[in-house]
């Protein structure tokens, strides 16, 4: 607390009779002109003046005057306490709170009044302001003369280093991230502009081949078949490539991704001996055939056949019907000469599920084989660099080793034979080892959300509009509502960017015991990673103005391309219901496992946390230390997603319980089981962004990386705020000081923030956006 006793101001500028009130101002002022004063904060307010009783009667009678909703000051009353509130701010600090400047006005009164005597006054104004949900040091800028000034200046500077970040980023994938940023900022990969779908399609397989002349399309396959056996890189690759062409990510992605990881991943030595080589150096280009027409994300009830003759040793693959096409099949159009299908292996007129065979559908000079016919897709709203296409199969005979057979095959009496019993659990198996794609897609979807707030923030750092009265134009990125518009998709973007890094991990050190959670776990991300891009690279278009609505800056491309990534790998809305029935399920197996005494010990932690975090303080608490503080944070999302879970349990099980069956009980609560996906994904994110910081051993990155992480977490409670007041976790005036939180830390956050997006170090010709410059 400041030494008062040096205080001294003329008399001229009080407002209230008795001068010592004049120490509410500030209080009045900031809770009038901040928003519409609720009944609420009024009726917090009286409750407070009417307790005091060191006031006299006329003193709350004038105090109450000043705060009636039913009366409120005019516009010149305002002016008029701001007025006179000004005299008291010290325009060169930048520690001053709103209750040091209360209590300089106070002074004004009686300038010998000792600081025992102004102590309480101190601080009980200090916890009204808290109660009100005030950000001290933010209200504080409303009384100072040069607040515009302060805007103005305000400006880039880093508190880090942004190479000690960049490291800490690529983790132990920065030389293959580095390898691979350097061919694609090779002239030759030079952005296509040619509206020619062709001439555009031609230039992405030119770049393929490039990539596989390097080696990077093998890089997942065994290294006796020409890769590194290295999974991680692989994914490593995938991302970078996506601050390129997003067409040329997801042809190398179905080439060496989905054709050939399918190969690997259920075939077996024969198939990798035969097909694995010439994949990995695109001598043999491919298709993954999974999706038909009448059954999108239903891959269960796919309708094309396999029909096995024991006699010719052959399966005849064929397309009963039109809408049992295979549908948006990349490289299928012009370029793939083999496709992995997916059918129902019939066997003796027994269905056996659904199995995947290696089906030619070209030869090697591009010619459409006999039995097969192609449509191209034509053009869509973006990645017309693939060549999607649509295959028929009229009954088009294949050698028996052409199943892939890693978990079925056909034996030497013509018998469908596997190690996995169960049809259910063979066919989630079989579809569990392709989870591979739910990874590269979410990390792909990340880079693009990257590029788009480079331009974003660099844009805003270096564009000016407006300002002070007489003064310099202000960069964009100086306002408030531009930094609420970027600053907390920046903080998601590092959020999502080291949950995926974790997803890797979980994958790339798998145990057969996980697989169930890693898989859902790698579908959640997926819907929740190109969800934010989708989200971000919308607002970061916006945010640049007409400049950004030029195809040369590029969100014309990010946009467009990124928007089937919510549907491909699994619509984002089919994947969230898995997530939830899987996490149903872990709710299920853990209280079927409970004894008396697991049960006991739920009820007590359920007590406590009524006690510790529902009291009337905790749900009240607008202290800045408890609002920033990590262990608030992950306990209100725990909670978040425990109660929905919970709640979401009790629910399906009523519905149950009433004579309904699991399809319809699942199908009247999906908007509930969405609820607990996106529950379980936000404690997930933040988990292991707060990891990170604790992990974080450079000071400099460690403090930035915790202020985005603070703005992660306080964002996304904001945005379920309205949960917290129904579930009575929170009351109004925390939500409102969370709010202002948020507004304090994209402030905070903004001179960081093109380092920040300059962390993601993404190569300048890739970035190639005419509106902003390397800083």
């Amino acid at each position: 607390m400041l030494n008062f006793k040096e205080i001294s101001f003329p008399l001229e500028f009080y407002i209230m009779t008795n001068p010592i009130l004049n120490s509410f101002l500030p209080l009045f002022y900031i809770a009038w002109s901040d928003d519409v004063l609720t009944e609420k904060e009024a009726t917090l307010l009286q409750e407070s003046i009417n307790s005091q009783d060191w006031l006299t009667k006329a003193d709350k009678k004038e105090l109450l005057s000043k705060i009636n909703i039913d009366n409120p000051p005019t516009r010149t009353e305002l002016l008029e306490w701001k007025d006179s509130i000004k005299k008291a701010v010290n325009e060169d600090s930048e520690e001053e709170s709103l209750t040091d400047i209360a209590l300089k006005l106070a002074l004004l009164d009686d300038p010998k009044i000792s600081n025992e005597k102004l102590k309480p006054l101190y601080f009980y104004l200090q916890n009204l302001e808290k109660s009100l949900g005030i950000i001290s040091n933010e209200a504080v800028y409303a009384f100072k003369e040069t607040h515009d000034t302060i805007t103005s200046k305000y400006s880039t500077e880093a508190t880090f280093s942004v190479e000690k970040l960049t490291e800490i980023l690529d983790g132990n994938q920065a030389e293959i991230i580095n390898t691979v940023k350097k061919v694609i900022s090779r002239p030759t990969f030079k952005y296509e502009t040619s509206t020619d779908i062709e001439v555009y399609r031609e230039k992405v397989l030119k770049w393929c081949k490039i990539l596989a002349k390097e080696g990077l399309g093998a890089t997942a396959y065994p290294k006796k078949h020409g890769g590194q056996d290295d999974i991680e890189a692989y994914f490593s690759i995938m991302e970078t490539l996506s601050y390129h062409d997003l067409s040329l990510v997801i042809k190398f992605g179905v080439q060496f991704g989905l054709w050939g990881m399918s190969i690997q991943s259920l075939g077996t030595e024969k198939h990798y001996a035969k097909y694995l080589k010439d994949i990995g150096s695109l001598k043999l280009p491919g298709c993954f055939a999974m999706t038909e027409t009448n059954h999108g994300s239903n891959v269960k009830s796919l309708e094309t056949t396999a029909i096995y003759d024991h006699k010719t040793k052959t399966f005849t693959i064929n397309t009963p019907h039109k809408l049992a096409r295979k549908e948006y099949i990349g490289n299928a159009a012009r370029d793939g000469q083999m496709a992995t299908v997916f059918a129902k292996l019939i066997i003796d007129g027994k269905d056996h599920g659904v199995n995947a065979f290696i089906v030619p559908i070209r030869d090697s000079k591009n010619n459409v084989l006999e039995g097969i016919t192609i449509e191209d897709c034509g053009h869509k709203m973006g990645l017309n660099g693939v060549d999607n296409g649509i295959i028929y199969f009229d009954n088009v005979i294949i050698p028996k080793e052409n199943m892939l057979d890693r978990f079925a095959s056909i034996n030497s009496k013509g018998q469908f034979v596997s190690p996995i019993a169960s049809d259910n659990r063979r066919f989630f198996t079989m579809l569990g080892t392709l989870v591979g794609g739910r990874i590269g897609v979410p990390r792909s979807a990340l880079a693009a959300a990257k590029s788009a707030l480079t331009i974003a923030i660099r844009y805003g750092d270096q564009r000016r509009q407006f300002g002070p009265q007489g003064g310099s134009e202000v960069p964009i990125l100086n306002y408030r509502i531009h930094q609420r518009r970027l600053m907390p998709y920046l903080a998601k973007s590092y959020a999502v960017h080291f949950a995926l890094q974790y997803v890797t991990q979980r994958f790339v050190k798998r145990q057969e015991s996980e697989m169930q959670e890693i898989e859902a776990l790698a579908a959640g991300m997926k819907a929740y990673s190109t969800w934010n891009t989708r989200d971000t690279i919308q607002e970061c278009r916006e945010a640049c103005g007409g400049k950004g609505y030029l195809s040369e800056n590029r969100f014309d491309a990010l946009k467009n391309d990124t928007e089937v990534y919510t549907t491909f790998e699994g619509d984002n809305t089919v994947l969230m219901n898995l997530v939830a029935k899987n996490r149903l399920t872990e709710f299920r197996n853990q209280f079927g496992e409970m004894n008396v005494l697991s049960l006991f010990n739920y009820v007590v932690d359920q007590a406590k946390t009524s006690i510790t975090y529902k009291n009337p303080f905790a749900t009240r608490n607008t202290d800045e230390n408890h609002l920033i503080d990590s262990e608030f944070h992950i306990h209100a999302f725990t909670f978040r997603e425990k109660e929905i879970q919970a709640s979401a349990a009790k629910r399906i099980k009523k519905l149950l319980n009433s004579g309904l069956d699991s399809f319809d009980a699942f199908n009247i609560a999906q908007h509930h089981l969405i609820n607990v996906s996106q529950a379980y994904l936000e404690r997930i994110v933040l988990e292991q962004f707060q990891l990170q910081v604790e992990n974080t051993k450079d000071e400099g990155c460690k403090a930035v990386l915790k202020k985005l992480c603070q703005l992660y977490a306080l964002s996304t409670l904001e945005k379920n705020a309205s949960w917290y007041l129904e579930q009575g976790y929170m009351e109004g005036v925390k939500t409102k000081a969370i709010r202002k939180s948020v507004n304090q830390l994209c402030w905070e956050i903004r001179q960081n923030a093109v380092p920040l997006v300059n962390a993601f170090n993404i190569p300048e010709s890739c970035l190639s956006a005419p509106i902003v410059t390397k800083q």
